[in-house]
């Protein structure tokens, strides 16, 4: 008996059953696939792509894969590209404008991840807190209030969060209870913020910079209220980095 069962322990384990065309389109519905994250996952992703193409663009989606990145996601077909069926389909993928720190935020993360890239060597772009409040309070009215800035600060990153765009990083053994938070720039903001756009950054960051000293006037001359709301401080919509947010639909969806 024992010798039976000592065979039963050293058979070998049956293979994973392969991933359904379901699971791919559901997995994709419910965010971005990162080859890092699942490499089985990936890998089957690759095998059905054209079946998972066919599958999501009766829905009004198209599948967009870029394998050196290692990431794949959906993003809403472009209307000039929508036939007459598809122009009349709601949209499975909501739009919604983004705010001006918001966008403004998006755009300074993606020239760092230019700058990170051309230095080369690790693949991962990690930020503390303060790099990221560094990028932003360049842009941001003077205030003698340090701890209301950040707080400021940290709404607009856990906006950035929310899209997809950061990840926090969990903090190791080595690091003090009250160590920075960090935070991943995930790859896929290049998908976001393409090289065309990015060769004119430098001419918006101008344009915002001068419209973040027309707020910072206009806030010295208005009369504040005793309390303070960082999620009411983000309603600039005079001035947007993108006419409309996350054509990718990576997140903010109905």
């Amino acid at each position: 008996m024992s010798q039976t069962l000592n065979t039963d322990d050293a058979a070998p384990a049956q293979p994973s059953l392969p991933v359904s065309l379901s699971t791919l389109a559901i997995t994709l519905l419910k965010g971005v696939i990162y080859r890092e994250e699942d490499e089985g996952l990936w890998g089957h992703l690759l095998h059905l792509q054209n079946q998972v193409r066919d599958y999501v663009s009766v829905l009004g989606l198209m599948l967009i894969i870029d394998p050196a990145e290692g990431y794949a996601y959906l993003r809403s077909v472009p209307e000039a590209e929508d036939d007459a069926i598809t122009a009349r389909m709601p949209r499975l993928i909501a739009r919604r404008p983004l705010s001006f720190h918001v966008s403004l935020l998006l755009a300074l993360l993606r020239r760092q991840l230019v700058r990170f890239d051309a230095i080369g060597g690790e693949t991962r772009l990690i930020l503390s807190r303060d790099d990221i409040a560094s990028l932003l309070q360049t842009f941001l009215p003077e205030s003698s209030n340090e701890v209301r800035q950040l707080a400021q600060i940290e709404t607009y990153i856990r906006r950035v969060i929310d899209l997809g765009f950061l990840r926090p990083l969990p903090p190791t053994s080595a690091e003090t209870p009250n160590a920075q938070p960090q935070y991943e720039v995930r790859r896929i903001l290049k998908a976001y913020i393409d090289a065309e756009w990015l060769a004119t950054l430098d001419e918006r960051l101008e344009a915002y910079l001068t419209h973040a000293r027309t707020l910072e006037q206009t806030e010295a001359m208005t009369p504040r209220a005793a309390s303070y709301d960082p999620e009411e401080q983000d309603h600039e919509p005079d001035l947007q980095l993108f006419s409309d947010h996350a054509p990718t639909g990576l997140t903010d969806r109905d």
